[in-house]
């Protein structure tokens, strides 16, 4: 009788086995059924700017600061086009990932920067500047003027000390924005007040943080009173001021 009673009970323990398997297994396939719908979710599916954003987006955009060829791949998968020039320079300065986007609103010209930043500006356009100029004045962006993204120099062109990122273009310096209704918007002389162009102003400064490593304004001191330092250091933490 003993027997018989251990005997159903082994048969129960792994009937049940079995069914957790079972349900575990269903689990696992809607898992990856979901994440494949959901690529911004899925830690392992190639980052396409395209998609909506999700949880594993922000590690995706990280891996692109230190990867060059990734960080390509990325654009040719999004169907962004872009030129991959020649490297130039040597030491500090050398230019080893020179990335030019055909398609930012920029001017004078779309300078060559690194492939990130490159990356961070077209994110930045599209997903914030566009946005906002909508949002308060109705209108799009005509273009984005910019004070240059290379320069072989120190930070504040000392003689000594760390390089700045335009060393080797992983930065590039925003001054002002025309809108396609005509209106000119400028760091230096809107910063200051409570108008449209300085709630302009401070929302697209706000929105680079979500972008760029570093987005210094003219809030972090009188060396960027005319214009929004936007970078791509490796630094893990942004830093945003």
């Amino acid at each position: 009788m003993r027997t018989r009673i251990s005997r159903r009970i082994g048969r129960f323990t792994w009937d049940r086995r079995i069914v957790i398997l079972l349900v575990l297994a269903g689990l696992l396939l809607a898992g990856r059924s979901w994440l494949q719908e959901h690529p911004g979710h899925n830690p392992w599916a190639p980052l396409d700017l395209r998609d909506p954003p999700g949880w594993a987006t922000e590690a995706k955009l990280l891996a692109l600061r230190s990867d060059t060829q990734l960080c390509r791949a990325t654009l040719a998968r999004s169907r962004i086009a872009f030129e991959a020039l020649e490297p130039v320079g040597e030491g500090a300065c050398l230019r080893a990932d020179r990335t030019r986007l055909a398609n930012l609103p920029l001017s004078p010209d779309t300078p060559a920067t690194t492939c990130p930043a490159a990356v961070a500006t077209y994110l930045w356009e599209r997903d914030v500047l566009e946005p906002a100029a909508q949002e308060i004045f109705g209108t799009r962006i005509a273009s984005v003027q910019h004070l240059g993204a290379y320069s072989c120099r120190r930070l504040y062109g000392r003689d000594e000390g760390p390089w700045s990122e335009h060393a080797t273009a992983n930065a590039i310096d925003i001054a002002g924005f025309t809108l396609f209704d005509g209106t000119r918007i400028s760091v230096l002389r809107d910063w200051d007040g409570e108008d449209d162009e300085a709630r302009f102003l401070r929302m697209v400064r706000d929105g680079a943080c979500d972008s760029f490593a570093t987005v210094l304004s003219p809030d972090y001191n009188a060396a960027h009173a005319d214009h929004l330092h936007l970078d791509m250091s490796e630094r893990w933490r942004s830093v945003c001021r």
